[in-house]
Parts: structure tokens; sequence; C-alpha cells
């Protein structure tokens, strides 16, 4: 399960939006090799999902993620902070062992 907060949900249709997508397309989450802890986030839109994707909805968002990325996924919540010290998504990942400064990028 991936946890969408409030905050995320209300960024995500804005951006979802303004990028000409739907509400009712998806938010893709996935995780890729790279970034200074081995291993990094990404965070997409997409109408389409294949048979490698798992499909989950949280708190209205609906999400894709392929199966691979889920295994490192299991249990996050995706956050956002538009704060002094930053702006962006914030991926809260119980699964990781080390995060980087920026918060982009983990490994396990």
């Amino acid at each position: 399960m991936i946890t969408i907060t409030n905050i995320a949900k209300e960024k995500l249709f804005s951006l979802i939006k303004e990028s000409g997508f739907k509400q009712e397309d998806f938010v893709r989450v996935g995780v890729e090799s790279g970034g200074c802890s081995g291993l990094s986030y990404k965070l997409d839109f997409d109408n389409k999902v294949s048979d490698a994707d798992k499909i989950i909805e949280n708190n209205g968002v609906k999400i894709i993620v392929d199966k691979k990325s889920y295994l490192y996924l299991v249990g996050t919540t995706l956050n956002y902070s538009g704060g002094l010290n930053g702006k962006g998504f914030i991926f809260e990942n119980p699964n990781a062992n080390r995060t980087c400064g920026c918060g982009e990028s983990f490994s396990l």
C-alpha cells in the first residue's frame, strides 16, 4: 500500500490538470537505479496501464506502480512540503535504510 496525504493529493490534482491529464488518469510511482544513495524515486502521470503494473487507489488518487518498484515502496507515504526548507514531494519510505540529504534517493 502507498498512502497519499491530503496536501500531496491536492498538489497532485493541481499538477495533473496543469499537465493536460484528467483527474481520472493515474499517478505513476516508481523506483530506478541512480541518485547518490543508489535508488531514486520516479513520479509521473500516465493514462495507460500495462500487465506489469499494480493499481492502487488511496485518498482518491489512482496510482500505478510496476511490480518491481512496488516491493521497494510498500508502506510508503507520499507527502508534499511547500515550506521554506524546500518544495516538493517527500517519500516517507519505511523500507529505506539510508536516504540522501535531499530525500530523492535511498538505499535498502
